[in-house]
């Protein structure tokens, strides 16, 4: 008997573990890019015909990141464990029907369960959810007497409510500047053209080339296909396994006479300056005129200054004569901007097709900072790593050290009632 209850309770505290860790781990990747997350919650509108909830999509995008690290926390510290556990229940049975439905009939590609920082297919999120997290939330749900609380019911509020504020703000600051970590093709450091390039050892698509013969379909490798048998007659290629795929597979920006400038954007040795904005109708023109100052210092430094966007004449023509641009504009593929920056407007630093720099129109750069990334000593992806750890350092503290002093406080509360 004493053996049973033994292992009931280490299974309790191994699935409490579980689930607090996955939680918070979900709800962290989604606040990193709670921007994202929304574009990844109007395709899910799109796809159930909800469309009209669209305005919504980033407040929804961030409350669901707020809840799941909440509920993460509140499991892994075993505060109010009856409610707590029911909710994660709820919440894993609702996930995994979902996910079900998704791994079916595919209507959103990528379910954006941790973001951009691991992406899962559709069916290996749904057997993660039924043979890990379902049976875990269920387990806590029948045993959540047995989950040891870190906290007394005292200070318990403090956790739900800390929970919930501490991913809100963070993911309003990933808003309001550029993500704290970019988990995206264009990071800081990165060669576009690299990223476009096939490895020479890259595996390559692999198609089954069907034939027929006397009414008979078969199925050939390229080897063993009869090409030259006329008693064959072909009729489709089948693709059986994807090859490799390079991170930017397409980086096209056109003029107004249809010609394609990527390459020679792409290889400019002086540096160049690219303002992405996705739809210059929805861009905000706060900061106009530092983005003006920084094309003045373009051109008396003699070098090119393009505005990407995907809106059409119109919606350039109205930029121009609300903010004065004299700048060129090219046009791109929508997503593709999207992708590149979460500002809207933002602004990208290219030196040689590598980026130097990308920033939120909040926190543009310097004439000093804009001289310091062009010199041939600056290296872009250290400057980033370093700043990118200073960040998380802060997160970090931000997180352990409120959550540590209630601990103390809890603690000495205690003990002076013990005495």
């Amino acid at each position: 008997m004493k053996t049973s209850l033994n292992f009931r309770k280490i299974l309790t505290e191994t699935c409490r573990v579980i689930i607090g860790v996955t939680f918070i781990f979900s709800g962290l990747m989604k606040a990193i890019d709670p921007t994202g997350g929304a574009l990844q919650m109007e395709e899910y509108f799109h796809a159930f015909s909800l469309s009209a909830f669209s305005p919504i999509a980033l407040f929804m995008s961030i409350s669901l990141s707020s809840i799941e690290f909440m509920m993460g926390l509140c499991v892994l510290v075993a505060v109010y464990r009856r409610i707590t556990a029911f909710c994660v229940l709820v919440f894993m049975a609702f996930m995994t029907l979902l996910t079900l439905y998704l791994a079916i009939f595919n209507p959103v590609h990528d379910c954006g369960c941790f973001g951009d920082a691991l992406k899962i297919t559709n069916w290996q999120t749904f057997y993660k959810n039924i043979f890990l997290l379902m049976p875990a939330s269920v387990v806590i749900f029948i045993n959540h007497r047995k989950m040891k609380p870190l906290y007394s019911p005292r200070v318990q509020w403090f956790i739900v409510l800390f929970g919930y504020l501490f991913p809100t703000a963070f993911a309003y600051h990933n808003v309001y500047h550029e993500p704290v970590t970019d988990f995206r093709a264009y990071k800081i450091g990165a060669n576009i053209p690299e990223l476009m390039s096939f490895p020479a050892d890259a595996p390559q698509d692999i198609y089954e080339y069907i034939y027929e013969k006397d009414g008979q379909k078969q199925g050939f490798t390229p080897e063993t296909a009869p090409a030259g048998d006329s008693t064959w007659t072909y009729v489709e290629a089948k693709l059986v396994k994807h090859g490799y795929v390079p991170p930017v597979t397409t980086f096209e920006l056109y003029d107004k006479q249809g010609d394609n400038l990527a390459d020679q954007i792409l290889a400019d040795p002086k540096g160049v300056f690219l303002l992405v904005s996705p739809k210059l109708e929805k861009a905000d023109d706060k900061n106009i005129d530092e983005i003006n100052n920084i094309y003045d210092y373009s051109v008396d430094n003699q070098m090119d200054f393009y505005c990407l966007t995907s809106s059409d004449e119109s919606g350039i023509q109205a930029w121009i004569n609300n903010t004065g641009a004299e700048y060129p504009f090219l046009t791109a593929d929508d997503v593709t901007l999207k992708t590149m920056i979460r500002s809207n407007p933002g602004l990208f630093l290219l030196k040689s097709g590598t980026i130097l720099g990308k920033f939120h129109y909040r926190d543009l750069p310097s004439e000093e900072e804009i001289n310091k990334m062009l010199s041939d000593s600056y290296n872009p992806a250290t400057i980033a790593a370093q700043e990118e750890k200073s960040a998380w350092i802060w997160v970090f503290l931000c997180f352990t050290i409120p959550l540590l002093l209630v601990w103390i406080y809890d603690r000495s509360l205690k003990s002076k009632n013990k005495k």
